[in-house]
């Protein structure tokens, strides 16, 4: 039989699998503007700190005005890293991750530029037909001629990526259907055999 098409991480047929996902690419994920009414509505819903909310008290401190919260700051990676790379890989769950820092603080109208560094792929042992990737974020503030200032946001972490599926020809499928249907040898063996596979 065909295996289905797999799907990225938007539900558009994937057209990067696994294996292109290779130790040493460099995804470049563009370059988003902080919004300033973005900026201060988030950190009012989720993180109302008064340096994230509060322009006179913050202008008064020595943050010199108003800062992003910093899981508005991750939240603008996630979504380049879906609009760049999620949106076209055959992308499942994320196991976690590892490293998330904060490294300078994030204003309004800020320009950074978003990329993931694949640092390392092996075949996952837990989920057969998925290949764990690790992977390194970063963000880095521009300035006025485009040329990055400063490194805002890091974060290690991983991913799960289906293997690229292969296709089947009907012919084939057929005879290895005929050939299950012939079992060989002890069947004892070959129930051992199924059961030691499930464990690995």
């Amino acid at each position: 039989m065909t295996t289905p098409d797999a799907r990225s991480g938007t539900g558009r047929p994937a057209e990067l699998f696994f294996e292109d996902l290779v130790p040493g690419l460099t995804v470049d994920l563009g370059v988003v503007t902080v919004d300033a009414d973005e900026m201060v509505a988030f950190a009012r819903r989720f993180d109302p700190q008064w340096y994230h909310v509060d322009p006179d008290l913050a202008a008064a401190s020595r943050h010199g005005g108003l800062i992003a919260s910093g899981f508005y700051t991750v939240s603008l990676f996630m979504r380049a890293y879906v609009d760049h790379l999620l949106s076209r890989a055959a992308a499942d769950a994320s196991p976690g991750l590892e490293e998330l820092r904060w490294l300078a603080p994030v204003r309004a109208g800020d320009r950074l530029a978003v990329r993931v560094d694949v640092m390392g792929a092996r075949p996952s042992t837990a989920r057969p037909g998925l290949g764990t990737v690790s992977l390194t974020g970063t963000m880095l503030r521009l300035g006025p001629d485009d040329r990055p200032e400063q490194e805002v946001l890091r974060t290690r972490f991983r991913g799960w990526f289906a293997v690229r599926p292969v296709k089947t020809h009907p012919a084939e499928a057929e005879a290895a259907g005929t050939d299950a249907d012939q079992p060989d040898g002890d069947p004892t063996e070959t129930s051992g055999s199924a059961e030691a596979q499930r464990h690995d």
